[in-house]
């Protein structure tokens, strides 16, 4: 998959989220990582919580706030949300 730089940027900046401890420090590095784990760009809330339960998360207790605050997701500038499987 190909992630837009500001992805990556902010996936770099925010990556303590869900990781203790930084998994890339390059642009570069953090491209290989996302392909290599699959991480998912989905363009609203609604995908987000398509691929949670997808992948057989039970989202029916979970608020709205409570499913975009999990660590997996990171919101983006554009409004979208990359999901980083940890």
């Amino acid at each position: 998959m190909t992630y837009k730089k500001e992805y990556l940027e902010t996936f770099l900046k925010n990556q303590g989220q869900l990781f203790d401890e930084p998994v890339a420090e390059t642009i570069e590095e953090a491209r290989d990582f996302l392909d290599d784990c699959m991480a998912y760009v989905a363009a609203n809330y609604k995908e987000v919580k398509e691929y949670f339960e997808e992948n057989g998360a039970d989202t029916c207790e979970m608020s709205r706030e409570e499913l975009l605050s999990q660590a997996e997701v990171f919101q983006m500038p554009d409004g979208k949300y990359l999901i980083v499987e940890g």
